[in-house]
């Protein structure tokens, strides 16, 4: 199967990359683009190019599989420059996500519409790194520095709605109808024409990347890729384009080729790697988890019920004493608006997960829960009464799990009559914070 063809609507070429599952910009891609957009430039009936993606999303990103590897097909940054430099009005289509190298894709074309849920972002400084195909150069020509500098240091990615406020994206379209639209506006500005985006003048406050050095001391200390990423927007404000281009790339390779972006892609595959089991089906049925219990309200039970209710789901506390369970959920509460307070949460929210906690003194209240975890004193003698009881109280196909850090999860299960239902789930402190969860 071909990852990218192309499809002639009268006078607009519709060029599609159909890469599962994200359609990465790999090798073949990039090939593929090449091809298409040649087509299209070549091709005297064709007025107009629309680029959109099949499948669930726009270009997510670089294919990062290709990192450190030797170069295949050819290079991104001469296909973004023959996308840019097009005779013809170009039009990026976007739905899902465009993000990284697929928002820099997006950048050289010379408008933009997406999807009201769409979401556009350059996340790279979570990987240690930078835009590095003309991101950090082309942005400010389209958003302008406050904007740019912020999402490149931050690697928040953005909602098509605002992005229409700030410039990134020019048109909404409709969410089932992006197709037909972007062919619509494409045929709108043939009479425009092209608009590169390199010869857009950069506009904005520059002393907005001092503010956010300020701003975020703390959290950076100790990491490269935020100031590398800021260095380069501000290049673009004094730079002709073409030396942005090669300051951008003297930095990306700098933290390529550093340890920090090593260790933070290494961070990025193992987090994944964690959810797949090997020798496990992909098939195999999954066990709907809508309602948890957990047995004790101290600092790990708290927090263990933290990690629940901020994804959603309803939580069962249960402690022997009122004052503890007390003091407990107002722990919670207590964290959640500290958060708010830091702008992580608003209020409503605070009050929306807090209203999906239900403080108990019973573990009677844990019979309808789908997994309960127990966050009690490691004594193997406590865990085999509490998961007796457990076991008498809890549904048929409820998980019991065990937040012991070195207890024999094998001897807890055996105090059950449904040991294939018994796992160790050892959270690490403070667990609404660590994201390493040890499963046995």
């Amino acid at each position: 199967m071909q990852s990218v063809t192309t499809q002639k609507c009268d006078d607009v070429l519709v060029v599609l990359v159909d890469n599962p599952p994200v359609n990465a910009l790999s090798w073949h891609v990039r090939q593929g683009l090449k091809d298409g957009f040649e087509q299209g430039l070549s091709d005297d009936s064709v007025k107009a190019i629309v680029l959109r993606c099949a499948g669930s999303t726009f270009i997510a990103g670089a294919d990062i599989t290709e990192f450190g590897k030797p170069p295949q097909g050819p290079d991104l940054n001469i296909v973004l420059n023959m996308v840019e430099a097009a005779g013809k009005p170009v039009v990026a289509a976007i739905h899902g996500t465009a993000l990284g190298g697929g928002l820099e894709t997006a950048l050289v074309c010379h408008y933009r519409i997406a999807v009201p849920s769409a979401r556009l972002g350059v996340p790279e400084v979570k990987l240690g790194l930078l835009p590095g195909a003309g991101g950090t150069q082309r942005l400010p020509r389209v958003v302008g520095v406050e904007a740019a500098a912020t999402m490149c240091a931050l690697g928040e990615p953005l909602s098509a709605t605002k992005a229409a406020t700030i410039g990134l994206v020019d048109r909404l379209a409709s969410e089932d109808s992006l197709a037909e639209d972007a062919i619509a506006y494409a045929r709108e500005l043939i009479s425009v024409g092209p608009r590169p985006t390199r010869d857009r003048p950069v506009h904005g406050d520059i002393a907005v990347v001092e503010q956010l050095k300020t701003a975020n001391a703390k959290k950076w200390r100790g990491f490269d890729a935020p100031y590398a990423n800021l260095a380069c927007v501000k290049a673009a404000t004094w730079l002709p384009f073409e030396e942005g281009i090669k300051f951008e790339r003297a930095e990306f390779l700098k933290l390529m080729g550093g340890s920090q972006s090593a260790a933070q892609r290494h961070m990025f595959f193992a987090e994944r790697q964690a959810a797949k089991i090997d020798g496990l089906s992909k098939d195999i049925p999954l066990r709907d988890i809508k309602k948890v219990g957990v047995i004790g309200a101290g600092t790990m039970g708290g927090g263990i019920s933290m990690n629940f209710l901020s994804k959603g789901i309803a939580v069962t506390i249960v402690e022997m004493v009122q004052e503890n369970l007390d003091r407990g959920v107002g722990v919670i509460r207590k964290n959640y608006e500290n958060s708010a307070a830091k702008g992580r949460f608003s209020q409503e929210q605070v009050e929306g997960m807090m209203a999906l906690l239900t403080p108990s003194l019973t573990l009677n209240d844990l019979a309808d829960c789908d997994l309960v975890i127990e966050a009690v004193y490691e004594s193997m003698d406590v865990k085999k009464e509490v998961f007796g009881k457990l076991d008498a109280i809890c549904k048929p196909g409820a998980i019991l799990a065990s937040n012991t850090s070195y207890l024999d999860i094998d001897e807890i299960a055996a105090s059950t009559s449904r040991p294939q239902d018994v796992v160790g789930m050892h959270f690490f402190s403070p667990a609404n914070v660590m994201k390493l969860l040890e499963v046995v």
